[in-house]
């Protein structure tokens, strides 16, 4: 397909949210980025064309950071099913699959990990006063998530469902734990920079910090218990006494 004609598909992944609805959610913003590509490989048969753009109003909804992925995947599955190499109804079944398990995946990994480490290594260094290093920062972590849409764009339109193998292989899961992980560290360094020093208060903030770095690493479930039990340790405990053994 024509270079012009890709590069305009990708950059209207950004707009994928743009008319999100109730009914369909991502679904106009969706057929608005695949259009380029349909009329395309379907402008010489307006039956085929509308056909092809009706697949792509049904319910549609993931991560937006997923889409430039999604919509190489689909042209690339269209242009399949142009030349007759792939039936039709094949591809809203395949289409339901990869976008719900893509979504969750999303959201784990992006939503829950590498935004939140964004935001808190952003934090932290404002904190510091180190701006320079925080603009620095910020412009490293939006160039790379920019190569990571054009990038993924690029293999989903060449490999199709086959990169979707190696996408495995990055083991994301795994990998947003270990962010998860690291914003837990980041808060406790946050802490330690913004509450009050001096004597035992530091050794306070410290074990504050580092109770919520543990939390931070454990499941939903066990997270939910240990909050539990600070929280009904904090109730019980002999708070003036605290206090004042920390303010010796």
């Amino acid at each position: 397909m024509d270079t012009r004609i890709l590069l305009q598909i990708f950059l209207r992944t950004y707009l994928v949210g743009a008319t999100f609805n109730t009914k369909g959610m991502q679904n106009v913003g969706l057929a608005y980025i695949m259009d380029p590509g349909l009329r395309a490989l379907y402008g010489t048969d307006p039956a085929a064309l509308k056909r092809a753009r009706g697949r792509y109003l049904k319910h549609y909804n993931t991560h937006p950071y997923w889409t430039p992925l999604l919509a190489g995947i689909f042209l690339s599955m269209e242009k399949k099913i142009a030349l007759g190499m792939l039936p039709a109804d094949i591809l809203p079944k395949l289409r339901s699959t990869t976008v719900y398990t893509l979504s969750a995946l999303g959201d784990s990994f992006f939503g829950g990990s590498f935004l939140v480490l964004w935001s808190l290594v952003g934090v932290n260094l404002a904190v510091a006063g180190q701006i320079g290093l925080l603009a620095l920062w910020v412009a490293l972590c939006l160039g790379s998530l920019q190569f990571f849409k054009m990038y993924t764009f690029g293999r989903g339109y060449a490999q199709g469902l086959s990169f979707l193998q190696r996408l495995k292989s990055w083991n994301l899961i795994d990998w947003g734990q270990r962010l998860k992980l690291a914003n837990g560290v980041l808060v406790a360094l946050f802490v330690l920079q913004v509450a009050p020093g001096g004597g035992l208060w530091t050794l306070a903030w410290a074990a504050g910090g580092s109770l919520l770095a543990l939390g931070s690493v454990l499941r939903t479930r066990d997270r939910s218990l240990f909050l539990a039990v600070l929280v009904l340790g904090g109730l019980v405990a002999p708070w003036e006494r605290i206090l004042a053994f920390v303010s010796m």
